[in-house]
């Protein structure tokens, strides 16, 4: 696994809620349940993303669009549509807690010739790994249209049409790949705008390197033997990962760890401290629970106790709308 795929392994879908529109103007929908991330593909017809303190998105056949959350956002067929707005619930449940998802069906606003059609997927964003995402994309995303993506969105509404075996595994497969396929687009046009590591990744010393600390991240790791797997000097190493990451190896290293570790001891009550310590590299739970108290302000018994408080209270507020 390397650096972006360790960020996505947070949003893999699980029964996320679909929706499947077919629209004849005027129309407005407002999702309003704030879902983490919202995905919209334009099957055909033109319409506008529309969301306060962003420029509003016009997005045509094929074209998909990435919505980040809690904020809620319209899809119009104009900006200034005449149309009265119709609520769209998209709820999703939080697996953690046991909360029921689901799909949600068909909503038809005209005949077969209506002149938009629209695939909508709510997509649920889990622990920290998953924040880490949310804090590098921009509140809208647009992909232009392509062939493949084109062929999955249609592929989507018509699988929507009908309850299938294995329908909703074929439904979160599908839009796994459209997310990721979306995502990585994203970050490939404005590396400019994502964060450092992604366009580290691509150096031929430093990327590498990244992609062993991510996929063994037990190991323990000294900046002598990363820069041993990178082929140059260990000055030369650290200087050029600090320049092109941003901070030093073993900075960024510890900083990732913590971050696994926060979302193990959410998902795993079942896992020590001591457990939690040696999956992220670190033999001594003492000198774990320091690095993390040191990266998250909180020892990790107390840092468990209170995230899964923050995910109860926000199950129950969603439950509660």
């Amino acid at each position: 696994m390397d650096a972006f795929g360790d960020l996505l392994r947070g949003v893999r879908s699980h029964g996320s809620v679909f929706g499947y529109a077919r629209l004849s103007t005027p129309w407005s929908l407002d999702f309003v349940d704030g879902a983490p991330l919202t995905l919209c593909a334009v099957v055909d017809g033109v319409g506008w993303v529309v969301r306060d303190g962003v420029e509003p998105v016009r997005v045509t056949s094929g074209d998909t669009v990435v919505v980040r959350g809690p904020e809620t956002f319209s899809f119009r067929d104009e900006v200034d549509t005449d149309a009265a707005p119709e609520a769209c619930g998209v709820h999703c449940s939080t697996p953690e807690l046991g909360g029921a998802r689901h799909r949600q069906g068909w909503t038809d606003h005209g005949d077969a010739s209506a002149s938009t059609s629209i695939v909508v997927g709510a997509y649920p964003v889990h622990g920290e790994i998953g924040d880490r995402l949310l804090e590098v994309i921009p509140p809208v995303i647009l992909i232009p249209a392509d062939d493949e993506a084109d062929a999955v969105t249609r592929y989507l509404a018509t699988e929507l049409q009908a309850d299938r075996p294995g329908q909703q595994v074929v439904l979160d497969r599908l839009l796994d790949w459209l997310l990721v396929c979306s995502l990585r687009t994203w970050f490939d046009g404005h590396q400019h705008e994502a964060p450092q590591w992604y366009s580290a990744m691509h150096d031929d010393v430093v990327g590498p390197v990244l992609g062993i600390m991510h996929a063994e991240i037990d190991k323990p790791w000294t900046v002598a033997a990363l820069a041993g797997r990178s082929g140059v000097s260990r000055a030369a190493f650290a200087k050029r990962f600090a320049d092109l990451v941003g901070e030093p190896p073993l900075t960024y290293l510890t900083r990732w760890r913590m971050t696994v570790a926060a979302d193990r001891l959410l998902e795993r009550p079942d896992l020590t401290i001591a457990d939690v310590a040696r999956e992220v590299g670190y033999t001594d739970p003492f000198t774990f629970s320091s690095a993390f108290k040191r990266i998250k302000g909180s020892n990790p018994s107390t840092h468990r106790a209170s995230r899964r408080e923050e995910v109860a209270r926000a199950e129950q507020s969603r439950a509660s709308r």
